[in-house]
């Protein structure tokens, strides 16, 4: 009985996570930037109970290629790893890329992103 209640309830970390998922659904490629990461949003959540602290968006990076530069953005969408040690951490499993080129969005999901950063020599990992 505990362990039911105990994984019957949800954490605002589990929320942001499912809102993220649910906005993915709503994104278009094309769609500008700006555009992009306002419907995205910028919700918060964990740092207490043993839970990640989690921004949206998690991340950012800049990845260079040959003659080609992209900035990808990162949200907390999937959860692998459902007992955090005592260092608390997203792996990047965790995480769906949103990838930006001249400030539209061309894709998302780790699949478009390793596919288009081997097509334009852009080394990452």
């Amino acid at each position: 009985m505990i362990l039911f209640l105990s994984v019957g309830c949800s954490s605002k970390v589990d929320k942001v996570r499912t809102i993220n998922r649910k906005k993915l659904l709503k994104l278009s490629v094309g769609m500008e930037k700006a555009k992009a990461l306002k419907l995205m949003g910028n919700a918060r959540a964990g740092g207490g109970n043993g839970e990640p602290t989690i921004n949206s968006p998690y991340k950012s990076e800049i990845l260079q290629g040959e003659n080609k530069t992209f900035e990808v953005v990162y949200y907390y969408t999937d959860i692998k790893n459902t007992l955090y040690s005592t260092v608390v951490t997203v792996n990047n499993k965790e995480l769906t890329p949103l990838v930006f080129d001249q400030g539209r969005l061309i894709g998302w999901g780790w699949q478009f992103l390793k596919v288009n950063m081997k097509k334009y020599g852009v080394n990452f990992e």
